[in-house]
């Protein structure tokens, strides 16, 4: 394994402003960590058969703009992240492609539209899978990937590469405090409380959801992981009673400017 390929490849992101680096072995999806897990026709081998290793970055969302969401603000934040997204793992793809591995990116949103959800809620690969296996967070109740720093609000891309790189070790702690805000304040009723992965969210009833907020132009919908206690940004952003959100007298002003932001920009 290239440790010093790796170094390089972490100092380059650091000159990028990539704040969270993971990278997994492909053989991790072959050894399943938890049942069930997904088909062997979502493992990295099996889109890019060269693959080795997947790395995988995170960037963070704004709290504070996610509060606004469902909002314009909100949606413009996503769209960026997601753009960014793209383009660092382009350029690490290329990075390491450069260096005599050859290397694919894998778009962070892998289908066409909310709409094309009502159809197939499933994109052709996880990233916040891949970001569990390289250790990157834990599941939550909400079913996403929970992280130390920014708790689930954190969008993730992936690199297939045939390079060889030394693994990430997987996170063992449980970042879920099971408060079961995400169950309780999820407009379409699509978590239930059950642990990861035995109480799957209900997809259709998500994507039914966002493609009415789509149609407003003010999707995605993010209640769930806005109102997520865990993460070290509630404590930097003054947001550590995440009661807030389900009680206007805890934080008046701040449902004002919340209410004030929804009011405009949709359709």
């Amino acid at each position: 394994m290239s440790a010093e390929l790796k170094r390089a490849l972490l100092e380059r992101c650091r000159k990028m402003e990539i704040p969270m680096v993971g990278v997994a072995s492909v053989d991790r999806w072959e050894r399943p960590p938890f049942e069930p897990w997904m088909p062997e026709e979502f493992y990295p081998r099996s889109i890019y058969p060269e693959a080795r290793s997947v790395v995988v970055i995170g960037l963070p969302i704004s709290l504070p703009v996610l509060e606004t969401s469902p909002s314009v603000w909100y949606r413009e934040l996503y769209r960026t992240v997601n753009i960014l997204l793209d383009q660092y793992t382009y350029r690490l793809s290329n990075f390491l492609t450069e260096r005599g591995h050859p290397s694919v990116f894998v778009p962070r949103d892998g289908y066409a539209s909310v709409e094309a959800l009502l159809k197939n809620p499933v994109a052709f690969f996880s990233h916040r899978h891949a970001a569990y296996l390289a250790g990157l967070g834990s599941f939550g109740v909400n079913k996403v990937l929970l992280t130390p720093e920014f708790g689930p609000r954190v969008r993730f891309g992936s690199v297939f590469t045939s390079a060889e790189l030394p693994p990430d070790p997987m996170l063992t702690d449980d970042l879920c405090t099971r408060c079961m805000r995400c169950v309780r304040m999820c407009p379409a009723r699509a978590i239930n409380e059950k642990d990861y992965p035995e109480g799957l969210t209900d997809k259709n009833a998500c994507s039914v959801y966002s493609a009415e907020l789509n149609r407003h132009g003010v999707s995605p919908c993010g209640v769930c992981i806005k109102v997520c206690p865990v993460g070290t940004d509630r404590k930097l952003y003054d947001r550590s009673d995440a009661s807030i959100y389900a009680k206007s007298d805890r934080a008046p002003e701040l449902h004002r400017a919340w209410e004030h932001v929804r009011s405009y920009g949709d359709n």
